[in-house]
């Protein structure tokens, strides 16, 4: 079925390219940061371990949300963990057994950029006439602020 959402086809497959990415950036994310759930130890282990899952809990409904707004625009999102891996602009972290605020600045560093990828996709949104995805993006870039400064404020 053809879709007259007033944004041409060729605008819809390029933001939703810039949706997988993002989807895929989120979901590594996402993993990375139930993983240090899971293994954080030492005295701060109750508080930190509350507030990963706080995190992770917000950016499972932001993969939700992401992949949902590629389908909306009438393309597929990813699914698979080769292309969540693939396309990701966090990676995972590079050595095992970090240490607590080891892991806290890993993913500072990872929501600093997750804002800055986000920041610079509002142009190829606003360029496809999609106005709804711009605005989407632009409060996911203020949620990953508000956690960066969650998360810099337990390393100051």
């Amino acid at each position: 079925m053809k879709i007259n959402i007033g944004i041409e086809e060729k605008g819809r497959k390029e933001v939703a390219g810039v949706l997988n990415r993002i989807l895929s950036t989120e979901y590594v994310l996402y993993t990375k940061t139930r993983n240090f759930h899971w293994n954080v130890v030492g005295p701060r282990f109750n508080e930190l371990h509350k507030f990963f899952e706080a995190q992770y809990e917000e950016l499972d409904d932001i993969v939700d949300e992401v992949a949902e707004r590629a389908r909306a625009l009438g393309e597929k999102s990813f699914g698979s963990l080769a292309e969540f891996l693939a396309a990701s602009t966090v990676k995972e972290p590079g050595k095992k057994n970090l240490k607590d605020d080891e892991m806290l600045q890993e993913l500072l560093l990872d929501h600093e950029t997750v804002t800055r990828d986000l920041r610079s996709q509002l142009e190829v949104c606003e360029s496809s006439g999609d106005m709804g995805t711009s605005d989407f993006l632009t409060g996911l870039m203020e949620q990953h602020e508000k956690m960066a400064w969650m998360l810099r404020s337990f390393l100051a």
